[in-house]
C-alpha cells in the first residue's frame, strides 16, 4: 500500500472513528480528590489555547486483545489510538476504555515486515505478529466503513507490534504500580477467552465472526520465525521487584 493510499485510509479513520462506536468505561477509579474549580478552569484554558500536534496525530482507533508475555491466560481488551509516523512505522497509545475517564495502559509500536526483517534476533523476540489478529476478525477499527477497515487490515496483516503495558488496570490496580510488562498478541484459534471477545463485540456492536469471513481473501503472509518467541518457550519479561503479581514465573 503506497503512502498516499495509507494516508487516505488513516484519514478516513480519523474522520469517522467516532461514528457507531459504543462506550467502554475504564477498569478502575484512581484515588484522589475530584477536580477543583481551579483545575477545571486551567484545563479548559489549556484546551482552548494550546496546540497539541502529537495528540492530534492520534487519528485512528483500533480495538484488539493482549496478554502478558509468559502468562497467556491473563488477557484483556486494548483500545489503541494510533498515529502513522511513515509508511513503515505506526505508534499507538493504549487505553483501557474509550471514554474520557480511560486510563493509559501503555504503548504499542508497529513496524512493517521490511523493517522487522532488519532487527537482530534478540530484538525480534520482543515483538508479535498481527496475522491472526487480522484474519480472525478480532482486530477491528470501529466506526469506519467496511471498505476502509479492510484496506487498513490489509496493511496491518503483515506488520509486527511491540507492546508494553505500564498501568495494569485489568488487574484492578488503581495506580500504575509495579514495572512495565511486555505484552503479546494471539496467534491461533482457541488461545483467547471467547467470552471476552463476545463481550467486546457486544459493547462495540460488531461481529468478529462476520469480519473473519469478510477477510478470508486477505493474503496471510509468512510470519518471521523471530516473532512470537513465547510460542517457542522464549519468554522475555521484566521481573517486578515490588512483588506485584503480574511478572511471568521463570521469565528471563
Amino acid at each position: 500500500m503506497h503512502l498516499r493510499t495509507t494516508a487516505l485510509v488513516w484519514a478516513a479513520a480519523a474522520a469517522l472513528a467516532g461514528c457507531g462506536e459504543n462506550n467502554t468505561a475504564s477498569n478502575v477509579t484512581a484515588p484522589g480528590a475530584p477536580e477543583s474549580a481551579k483545575t477545571k478552569v486551567l484545563d479548559a484554558g489549556a484546551a482552548a489555547l494550546q496546540n497539541k500536534p502529537p495528540i492530534e496525530a492520534l487519528n485512528a482507533y483500533l480495538n484488539g486483545f493482549h496478554f502478558y508475555n509468559g502468562r497467556p491466560e491473563v488477557q484483556m481488551q486494548a483500545h489503541h489510538y494510533c498515529a502513522i509516523v511513515n509508511e513503515d512505522v505506526t505508534q499507538c497509545v493504549i487505553y483501557d476504555g474509550n471514554q474520557k475517564d480511560a486510563k493509559i495502559m501503555g504503548v504499542e509500536y508497529i513496524v512493517s515486515a521490511k523493517l522487522f526483517a532488519t532487527l537482530p534476533a534478540a530484538e525480534k523476540a520482543l515483538w508479535h505478529s498481527h496475522v491472526h489478529e487480522v484474519k480472525s476478525g478480532q482486530l477491528v477499527a470501529p466506526g469506519i466503513p467496511d471498505i476502509a477497515e479492510k484496506a487498513l487490515m490489509k496493511k496491518l496483516v503483515g506488520t509486527y507490534g511491540k507492546t508494553w503495558h505500564t498501568w495494569h488496570t485489568d488487574l484492578g490496580k488503581p495506580l500504575p504500580l509495579g514495572v512495565p510488562q511486555l505484552m503479546m498478541g494471539f496467534t491461533a484459534d482457541g488461545q483467547n477467552d471467547p467470552q471476552m471477545v463476545a463481550a467486546r463485540d457486544r459493547s462495540l456492536g460488531i461481529d468478529s465472526a462476520a469480519k473473519r469471513r469478510e477477510r478470508e481473501d486477505i493474503p496471510a503472509p509468512a510470519i518471521d520465525p523471530g516473532a512470537d518467541a513465547w510460542q517457542k518457550g522464549q519468554v522475555v519479561q521484566i521481573d517486578d521487584p515490588t512483588g506485584h503479581p503480574h511478572a511471568a514465573p521463570g521469565a528471563q
